[in-house]
């Protein structure tokens, strides 16, 4: 990638050329994973360069002068910049108009120390992080800024929020030529490389031939859910924000996906409700026992997942496991590959310069159910 801060800056950490470091990272992969695989895997990978729909800088003042900034590579240290290759060409040409204008205006400058991203297909929303109080003033300067740019600004300040306009995030996904259409919040976890995101989502809809129900944990705004639900009867999915399941019901609406029912809870309770330990108010209108899972589908944080819910996802048939960290992905196969085998094996490069590798794996009961 052409960068003047490669090497400088600690957020890529991979130097080579693109198809140099693809190759690296499956045959790191398929190293690591030959005790539980030894089938082709499948490996996506991505553009070299602005593919990043969401990225936060830092702001550095000298004087009435503004500078993005990124961690360096040196522990501690900061580097100035003016310009990210990897951020998609949208917050890119974006970059450089948003900093003139703040500069320019000592209301929106003063206190100022952060800057955050989202693009998607409604637009892009900037969000301003300020160790100030927000007055009224700087409302009406703030959302003559957005208007000027073509944007929707969100500033965030300790307990307080003010937006320009009305939040609409809207994006879209095109997986395997079908459109897909989700709704946003401002603090949502959203996959930041959106084509690899398309085909990590096509992936996981190969790895069902024919399913009966699927039980889905931590399934944010439905991202993986609402692709998925067309190729069951039924779809149970717990999350614990609830922000995310808001989200993830409207993002039904958007699909016209109808058979979906969205829980709020996290995995021990959920493990609790299917252990019959307690009763779940939430649970009042949803009977476990109608369900006939024949797939469980988890896309945990980079801590993996816990034994508790190793040893709860074994009970089912068919697991698809989408994981952003390859040693806990390794710890839980230790365990679950003692019940089932690996049958599909896959190696996502959401994000290219950096030694970051995301996978997906099929794993199958050895035993027939």
């Amino acid at each position: 990638m052409d960068c003047n801060y490669l090497k400088e800056c600690g957020s890529c950490t991979l130097f080579t050329p693109y198809d140099e470091q693809i190759l690296f990272k499956s045959d790191l992969i398929k190293q690591n994973f030959s005790e539980f695989y030894e089938g082709k895997f499948d490996l996506f990978s991505s553009s070299p360069k602005h593919y990043r729909t969401r990225a936060e800088f830092g702001l550095w003042h000298e004087g009435s002068e503004l500078c993005y900034t990124m961690h360096a590579k040196e522990k501690g240290k900061r580097i100035f910049i003016d310009e990210c290759p990897k951020v998609c060409e949208e917050i890119s040409h974006l970059m450089p108009r948003l900093l003139e204008n703040l500069q320019s205006d000592e209301i929106l400058r003063t206190k100022l120390f952060g800057v955050e991203f989202i693009a998607c297909k409604s637009g892009i929303l900037v969000t301003l992080l300020y160790h100030k109080k927000l007055d009224g003033e700087f409302e009406v300067v703030m959302k003559n800024l957005a208007s000027r740019l073509g944007v929707t600004i969100l500033a965030r300040s300790r307990g307080q929020k003010l937006l320009s306009a009305e939040l609409n995030l809207i994006d879209e996904l095109n997986v395997d030529g079908q459109i897909y259409k989700f709704s946003l919040s401002e603090n949502a976890f959203i996959q930041p490389n959106r084509a690899v995101n398309e085909k990590m989502i096509a992936w996981a809809k190969e790895c069902v031939e024919t399913g009966g129900d699927l039980l889905e944990l931590y399934c944010g705004h439905g991202n993986f859910t609402i692709p998925l639900s067309f190729k069951f009867k039924n779809v149970l999915a717990t999350e614990i924000s609830k922000s995310s399941i808001a989200n993830a019901i409207k993002n039904c609406e958007l699909n016209g996906a109808r058979n979906i029912k969205f829980l709020r809870m996290d995995a021990d309770e959920l493990m609790s409700a299917f252990a019959g330990v307690r009763e779940f108010n939430r649970l009042k209108d949803i009977n476990l026992s109608d369900f006939n899972f024949s797939h469980v589908l988890v896309d945990p944080p980079r801590a993996g997942l816990s034994e508790s819910v190793v040893n709860f996802i074994k009970n089912f048939k068919n697991i698809i496991y989408i994981s952003c960290n390859p040693e806990t992905l390794k710890e839980n196969l230790n365990e679950l590959c003692k019940s089932h085998k690996v049958i599909k094996f896959a190696i996502f490069d959401q994000f290219a310069n950096t030694h970051h590798i995301e996978c997906g794996v099929l794993l199958e009961a050895k035993d027939k159910f």
